[in-house]
């Protein structure tokens, strides 16, 4: 474990704009919003779940029930259609927003303070409950660990790794941290960088800037599209070790869509090895030796790790950056393509 605390240099960049991020006040914290012009014709619900992302629509719908969401100004009212442009205001009130049960559910937590927690999430424990997944979720062990999240949007959950991706997540243990994080996501000053590996020999590193939106055909996935409904998505990477029929690469996400890296690997089609769903099949090298071939066979989720995030702490202005080293599969993944790749060169 590595947690490294060194001075931000410009706070006021981050937290000079936003009362709600820097006081305790009593008073509701109030979050304004430009509704973008394509959005004429369309439900203010609806618009408000792509505007706060960090709200469910259930807590959305409430604000604009109980008063606390304004429309230029003016009370917004249930079922609401916008025009465009409109400047709507969110009084977002702290509330029970998670009526969920704790779980004692191990949590391997990497840095926590009286704002923040950073834990190793480890592949296959789901974070948000949903349809299949009602418990044993990363929200249920949050509010076993820590009762007063109930009252923080998604427990604190600011943002979220798939289920079978390990590593890394910062979560808001107050609401004001869970605000002052988000608007570091949306400014894209958060430094999250991921360790994969990847199928294919890549040369170099590079970037990928292609915009991702939902699959055309299939509601469960991500893709490209060229779409208006498309969000732009930015992933960098490098290559960190290459083998015989695969490469081992690190990704820092400009921005954050879901699937981004998995999406964005399959889409220069170098998927990642044990992604059934955007990789397809398992592809063996020819002449593998037994030892990768059986790696290879046992590895059942994407080869995907978050091993550093690095952020402004949401009051102190403090840089904190907590690293997670690579988990037991992905080392003896690692492990059998450098024995494979030596084999061969002899």
């Amino acid at each position: 474990m590595i947690a490294e605390i060194a001075r931000y240099p410009y706070p006021e960049r981050l937290f000079g704009q936003s009362p709600f991020s820097m006081t305790n006040s009593s008073a509701p914290p109030e979050r304004r919003e430009k509704i973008p012009p394509e959005a004429a014709g369309r439900r203010l619900d609806q618009v408000l779940a792509e505007l706060f992302p960090e709200f469910s629509r259930s807590r959305l719908s409430a604000w604009i029930k109980s008063g606390d969401v304004l429309v230029d100004g003016a009370t917004a009212i249930p079922r609401q259609i916008v025009r465009g442009d409109e400047t709507v205001a969110l009084r977002a009130a702290p509330t029970q927003e998670v009526p969920l049960a704790p779980e004692a559910i191990a949590l391997d937590i990497r840095y926590e303070d009286a704002e923040v927690i950073v834990i190793n999430k480890p592949a296959g424990l789901v974070v948000h409950p949903g349809a299949g997944q009602p418990a044993g979720t990363l929200q249920n062990a949050l509010l076993h660990h820590d009762a007063r999240l109930s009252e923080v949007p998604r427990a604190g959950i600011v943002h979220r790794l798939d289920k079978d991706t390990s590593g890394v997540m910062v979560v808001a243990r107050t609401l004001r941290a869970h605000t002052a994080l988000v608007e570091q996501l949306q400014a894209r000053d958060v430094h999250r960088q991921y360790a994969a590996v990847v199928y294919g020999e890549m040369i170099a590193g590079g970037k990928v800037d292609a915009p991702i939106g939902r699959h055309p055909h299939d509601r469960l996935k991500q893709a490209v599209v060229d779409e208006p409904s498309a969000k732009p998505a930015v992933t960098h990477y490098r290559v960190r070790e290459r083998f015989r029929k695969h490469t081992f690469i690190e990704c820092r996400l400009e921005t954050g869509r879901t699937h981004q890296i998995r999406v964005h690997m399959a889409h220069i089609r170098h998927p990642l090895v044990g992604d059934a769903q955007y990789g397809g099949a398992l592809k063996l090298p020819r002449s593998a030796t037994p030892a990768l071939a059986e790696a290879l066979r046992a590895f059942r989720r994407q080869a995907l790790h978050a091993e550093r995030i690095e952020f402004a702490h949401p009051v102190s202005g403090d840089a904190i950056s907590v690293m997670a080293e690579l988990p037991a599969d992905l080392q003896a993944l690692l492990s059998a393509l450098r024995e494979d790749t030596a084999h061969a060169a002899r």
